[in-house]
């Protein structure tokens, strides 16, 4: 692609140098230039990409754009572009030397506090069900059409997304669901991006860390449908919203009249309906109500936030052109989603779930969820990551003490935080009510899966799909599901030999009649 094709792509550029060269790639990375790369100058938080950018062009880098204005000293052979955003530049840069592979494929984006995860499987489930081949990005894994690797982030930056994407045209996939951020959103990393669907699951108290207040959350997720709204890139997206949300419905007034808006939920107001629902251990069924026909949907999956997650994913397919009546039926032979409110196994009559849950309103929906079931007792084991939002810590204590009939506070990945201070500040919220710390999490759930009895429900949120724990000085190999099984079969092995020590029953002898 010739550069001066790309210039006009970039917000407000300023030249100078040369514009007619040839470029192949582009990256941020200055360990990755070479010949035909543009190397995109970008001040993080520990580096600053400016620091590097003549090294770049003396490395071989056709260009360098950045947000500074080029050296006064600049060889006159070199291209220097000045833009006012430098994230944005990379992103769009990156669609266009990709070819923009989005475009051939339908795209159905997933954003939200919770459910961002289990719709994006659910969706492609769908696409997959009906297409053969379908791609996922998302916060579990990666499935490019071909082969399924683990995710190492929930929205990777832009250049690794165009790959991505690329891989999956290239793999004949016809449609592509992913998870898309709020830090994706925010850092620019699916700027560019034609999307066909793109759906808000709902907005909690999370990563505060990162935006600072609920209303910058709520900013960064809405810039998303923004964007799309004044340029929809070539297609017609439909921003697919949770009415029930307070967040949701202030997104969708904000966007009518800009961009076709459909929403669901169980309100009477919504384009597809929740009604009547009903579930068991075995799974739910609703009837889903659109443009005044009845859908029942049955599905393996309990819960109201996933009879939500369904319809909401129902109503994504539609604007993807996937029928109704192709859909639905699909919903009964989902995937269980790994770490999504997932059935472990049970002991002795005791039944063991694990679930991502790691926000105050998640929590109390998995919490719900399974007191619905009506447990004899509900047991829920949590901790609170460390260097992230600190005031959810007392909200999921009070969470846990009101809705579980024992809660086992434990840690969940301290990072550099002391685990005990973690811990104390969940204690906070708690109230008093019953609980016990036990911060080695492999231990919470040995013990407290030891301690079951016949009817209980033990419910270890957090972590859910995660495979490791991380620690001030190190990370280790931790699976909460692995351990989970691992506590359960001891339990059963504890269970048989206990009683194989019970002394034999005496035979039973009627008395001879005389």
């Amino acid at each position: 692609m010739n550069l001066s094709l790309l210039i006009p792509l970039l917000l407000r550029p300023i030249v100078a140098g040369p514009s007619e060269r040839l470029v192949l790639s582009v990256t941020s990375d200055s360990r990755n230039i070479d010949k035909n790369s543009i190397f995109v100058a970008i001040r993080g938080e520990s580096h600053d990409g400016n620091d590097y950018a003549l090294a770049a062009l003396e490395a071989g880098a056709e260009a360098v754009i950045s947000e500074k204005a080029p050296p006064a000293d600049l060889h006159s052979a070199f291209t220097w572009i000045q833009v006012s955003n430098a994230r944005h530049a990379l992103a769009q840069s990156a669609v266009a030397l990709a070819g923009n592979p989005a475009a051939s494929m339908k795209l159905c984006g997933v954003t939200g506090t919770n459910g961002k995860t289990t719709t994006t499987f659910l969706m492609h489930h769908l696409m997959k069900s009906i297409w053969h081949r379908a791609g996922m990005i998302g916060t579990v894994s990666i499935d490019d059409g071909e082969s399924v690797t683990p995710a190492s982030a929930t929205t990777p930056d832009a250049v690794a997304l165009q790959d991505l994407l690329c891989r999956m045209r290239d793999h004949d996939c016809r449609g592509v669901a992913m998870e898309v951020s709020s830090h994706g959103i925010h850092q620019h990393r699916v700027t560019g991006i034609p999307y066909d669907a793109c759906l808000f699951t709902n907005l909690t108290q999370d990563h505060l860390d990162y935006h600072g207040t609920m209303e910058n959350y709520f900013a960064a997720k809405k810039a998303w449908f923004e964007a799309l709204a004044a340029d929809p890139l070539g297609k017609k997206p439909v921003a697919v919203i949770n009415l029930d949300d307070p967040y949701g419905a202030e997104l969708a007034e904000s966007l009518r009249g800009r961009m076709i808006v459909w929403t669901f939920g169980f309100g009477v107001h919504c384009d597809f309906r929740i009604n009547t629902m009903r579930q068991s251990a075995r799974g739910m069924e609703f009837e889903l109500n659109h443009k005044g026909r009845q859908f029942l949907v049955r599905t393996p999956l309990i819960g109201r936030f996933n009879a939500y997650n369904i319809t909401g994913t129902l109503a994504a397919a539609v604007a993807c052109d996937i029928p109704l009546r192709d859909s639905v039926p699909l919903m009964a032979n989902v995937p269980q989603v790994p770490g999504r409110m997932e059935n472990v196994g049970n002991a002795g009559g005791a039944t063991v779930f694990i679930d991502y849950a790691h926000t105050p309103d998640a929590l109390e929906n998995a919490c719900r969820t399974l007191r619905e079931l009506e447990p004899t007792r509900l047991l829920t084991i949590f901790g609170c990551g460390g260097d992230r939002d600190k005031g959810k810590r007392p909200l999921m204590g009070e969470v846990a003490a009101r809705l579980s009939d024992y809660t086992i506070i434990t840690s969940d990945n301290p990072r550099s935080e002391d685990p005990n201070a973690i811990i104390a500040d969940i204690v906070a919220g708690m109230g008093g009510k019953a609980h016990v710390v036990i911060p080695d999490r492999a231990k919470a759930i040995f013990d407290t899966i030891a301690a079951t009895r016949a009817g209980d429900i033990v419910l270890i949120a957090g972590k859910g799909h995660e495979n490791y724990q991380q620690f001030a000085d190190k990370t280790i190999d931790f699976d909460d599901k692995r351990e989970a099984i691992k506590a359960l079969r001891e339990r059963v092995t504890a269970a048989a030999k206990f009683r194989e020590s019970l002394p034999p029953k005496k035979p039973f002898r009627r008395k001879k009649d005389f």
